[in-house]
């Protein structure tokens, strides 16, 4: 007796429904990551234009390239600005909640820092 290979019908549904759910789940999620690199941009380039910049200088270059770039997730007084030798360092932490359907959500915590 032949055995019959093949994907039935079922099969075919699940693997469609699966390949859906992880094409919504990552166009909901990659605008999340796009934001996080604009932070981690942003404070990178504070960090390197303002090396021996005060905390006031720090927080109103980056209020200032949040408003270029529509960096909303974060605010200037979210930043955390210390200095490590002779240089500046800048970092910002912050969550992000995504809605995917119903009552089923990604929390994604971001940490960006201008020395890594």
């Amino acid at each position: 007796m032949k055995s019959q290979r093949g994907v039935t019908l079922v099969g075919m549904v699940v693997v469609c429904i699966v390949i859906v759910i992880v094409a919504i789940g990552g166009l909901k999620i990659a605008p999340a990551y796009i934001e996080y690199f604009k932070v981690k941009k942003a404070v990178v380039g504070i960090a390197q234009t303002n090396p021996g910049g005060t905390v006031g200088d720090v927080r109103r270059a980056f209020q200032m390239r949040a408003a270029i770039d529509d960096i909303d997730v974060i605010g200037p007084n979210d930043l955390e600005v210390t200095k490590e030798g002779n240089e500046v360092v800048v970092s910002a932490s912050y969550s992000k909640r995504i809605p995917l359907f119903a009552n089923i959500s990604v929390v994604i915590d971001f940490s960006a820092s201008s020395n890594n």
